[in-house]
């Protein structure tokens, strides 16, 4: 019994909040409740006036990264949950938070209660540097940490030690990377005044870091960032901003990489005009910025003791041309220098894991293979097979990139595949022995004695959050363990 719950009475809730319609109803699952999962449910309940939509989470709390991944002091990238809230108050969709894919229900049980099948679980899990040490304490993904300041309850507890060290290296120099660099490094009083969870506030609060180290594997004409982003850290106030002249040193390579990006090209002219401003300036106390490029983490060195991480070795690189992807690659040189440090966080990619039943790309780590978010299958490219019913968006759509708006259009050519499906009879609505659906749904988790959270018990946990935020005048105080969630949402 998930949770030690006994789910009784679901009959009584689909009298009440759990309506279901007639028997030529488009029945749609989508697993996954962040951005890619909830903007596929409101254009499906938009296209197709049968669709009935229910999203499942295997969180009580729904939203997904805009919850769990934004930085706390981006409250204007979280206005998107608004719209999100009006999509699952439509009386054709439901929201079924705190069940697992895998094991409260398999995908092979959702597909014979679906006519449509949409898998958006995205990535929770991290690559793997596959280096000496990086299991040593001290050391921690990025994911890991947003997720613990950001108060997920899958890392409540992570308590990273930030007293221990004045130093902080972030391997990566992506947009993920500027935001635990940016957080480390800002002052508490700014965030205090943020969702940011209470344990994160404290622990910063008490902080000991005042210098921070950004690795990159290649040059500043190929940081992943944003401008946005970038600008961002760099327009922080009392920060001393460290960039190696000679690192700013483009090849007529890197000109032909800048010219085919306007992206890539306000990055670069922002870290020079940077490097320029902070030139010959050096204010004692103020905290540091350290932009490493041309490195890669060759050893994470332990202490004494061996108990936990006190340094980086890093392998210095130079770019060479693939001819395929027309993009430098970073090759090592044999020349090692070494980093002291206290505390480490990896921002080198998010990983989809796998479930039962879902193919998954073997050359394309952590991607489900898909023509424009049909699900293939097969062993060979001879042998490719269309999944009937079974679509894929998001992250394991297409990998971990992007921001926020990029699922939209992601969701788009996944909704129109579904339609486009659907006129061509691939997917039969059957009207004399039509799929279960939500009924079917109901039925398999009282039978598990699962008890899941639907929206309304999210949104007596939205008012608790928010009711303890006035308090501390904060937009809302999260509640950070599955108890104290499940307790608030279902009346534990």
């Amino acid at each position: 019994m998930k949770g030690g719950f006994l789910f009784r009475g679901w009959k009584t809730l689909t009298s009440r909040g759990f309506c279901s319609l007639n028997d030529k109803s488009l029945r749609v699952c989508v697993i996954g409740s962040g951005p890619a999962g909830f903007y596929t449910a409101e254009k499906m309940l938009k296209a197709h006036e049968r669709a009935e939509v229910d999203i499942l989470d295997r969180l009580p709390t729904p939203f997904g990264l805009v919850r769990s991944g934004v930085a706390p002091d981006h409250p204007e990238t979280k206005i998107v949950v608004n719209q999100f809230s009006r999509a699952a108050s439509n009386e054709r969709c439901s929201f079924f938070g705190n069940v697992s894919l895998g094991s409260d229900v398999s995908l092979s049980e959702l597909r014979d209660m679906y006519d449509v099948v949409v898998v958006a679980y995205g990535a929770e899990s991290d690559r793997s540097l596959g280096v000496p040490g990086e299991n040593l304490t001290g050391i921690y993904s990025a994911r890991e940490f947003v997720w613990w300041y950001n108060g997920h309850p899958d890392c409540r507890y992570m308590a990273p030690d930030l007293k221990c060290t004045d130093t902080a290296v972030v391997l990566g120099q992506g947009n993920v990377a500027l935001d635990v660099a940016r957080i480390l490094l800002r002052p508490t009083s700014e965030l205090q005044t943020t969702d940011i969870a209470e344990h994160a506030l404290i622990s910063l609060q008490e902080s000991t870091i005042r210098k921070v180290y950004l690795v990159g594997r290649r040059g500043p004409a190929q940081a992943a960032c944003t401008a946005k982003e970038l600008r961002e850290i760099l327009g922080m106030k009392n920060l001393q901003v460290h960039i190696q002249a000679a690192d700013l040193v483009i090849s007529p390579a890197d000109e032909e990489e800048l010219k085919a990006s306007r992206i890539q090209r306000r990055v670069y002219d922002l870290l020079c005009k940077s490097a320029t401003s902070h030139q010959g300036h050096d204010f004692a106390g103020q905290q540091e910025l350290h932009f490493i490029f041309f490195r890669k983490p060759d050893e994470f060195l332990p202490s004494e003791d061996q108990s936990r991480v006190e340094g980086v070795r890093l392998e210095k690189t130079c770019l060479k041309a693939n001819g395929l992807s027309r993009k430098q690659v970073a090759i090592g040189t044999g020349q090692f220098e070494d980093l002291d440090c206290g505390l480490v966080l990896k921002s080198i990619g998010y990983k989809s894991v796998p479930v039962d039943g879902l193919p998954f790309d073997k050359y394309r780590a952590g991607v489900v293979p898909n023509l424009k978010g049909r699900v293939l299958s097969g062993d060979q490219p001879e042998n490719v097979n269309i999944e009937q019913g079974l679509y894929v968006v998001g992250w394991l759509k297409r990998g971990p990139t992007g921001i926020v708006a990029t699922n939209l259009y992601c969701a788009e050519e996944t909704v129109t595949s579904i339609l486009e499906d659907i006129n061509e009879g691939l997917i039969a609505l059957r009207s004399g022995s039509p799929k279960p659906g939500r009924q079917g749904l109901l039925q398999v988790l009282e039978d598990k004695n699962i008890r899941f959270v639907p929206f309304r018990g999210w949104e007596k946990i939205d008012s608790k959050e928010k009711l303890e935020g006035q308090l501390r005048n904060k937009p809302r105080e999260k509640l950070t363990t599955w108890d104290e969630l499940l307790k608030v949402a279902l009346g534990r």
